[in-house]
């Protein structure tokens, strides 16, 4: 799998809205490989996206459709400034990866210094942590560049999410999400309170 990030503050939410419905009516069923999108708009407008495709060929050639640019040059008015792309190579799934049914989702950018090893972790805990974690649905790490990571975690609703972020974590599992916490690092949280989650239509 291959997830583009797509990230900006929006200037306005309702155009920018009508052309992401615009583009999974019209230019989604021409777009080889793709795989889904999980978007939303956070508190302080920031837009983020995670366009999920088969493989970096398949966005490539999704990126070089006319259709595709000629909906960006529309899109990208949407936002107030610059608009980046994060392009991940490297990504993997856990507890099963995301899920369409989620209430809620989080999405944590940062670097870190062993990203090998922050997928080691997850999978040694992933069992232990769906037992503890029943709100969580699954979640997605992916990488980009030297050091550049976004995990994005999927949760049954943001009620449920913050009332289990309270429990005790058991001692064989604590001293492992705590070297996870290490390596992920100084990390900014974008909180998608009514997150958008489309599946590609087979």
């Amino acid at each position: 799998m291959f997830i583009q990030v797509i990230q900006g503050k929006v200037s306005d939410a309702d155009r920018l809205s009508r052309c992401m419905d615009r583009w999974t009516a019209e230019l989604e069923p021409g777009a080889v490989g793709y795989l889904g999108t999980t978007y939303g708009l956070c508190d302080d407008g920031t837009f983020i996206a995670l366009a999920r495709f088969e493989s970096e060929e398949a966005a490539r050639r999704n990126s070089a459709r006319p259709e595709q640019g000629a909906w960006w040059a529309e899109t990208e008015q949407c936002f107030d400034g610059p608009v980046t792309f994060m392009d991940c190579p490297e990504v993997t799934q856990w507890m099963g990866g995301g899920s369409d049914e989620a209430g809620f989702v989080q999405v944590m950018e940062g670097h870190t210094t062993d990203g090998r090893r922050m997928r080691e972790l997850q999978a040694q805990t992933g069992d232990r942590l769906h037992e503890l974690r029943p709100d969580i649905l699954g979640g997605t790490l992916a990488t980009y560049g030297a050091d550049g990571y976004v995990e994005t975690v999927y949760f049954r609703s943001e009620a449920e999410a913050r009332e289990h972020e309270k429990i005790e974590i058991p001692d064989d599992l604590r001293p492992l999400l705590e070297e996870e916490s290490r390596l992920m690092g100084e990390v900014t949280y974008y909180d998608l309170h009514e997150p958008m989650l489309l599946s590609a239509r087979k």
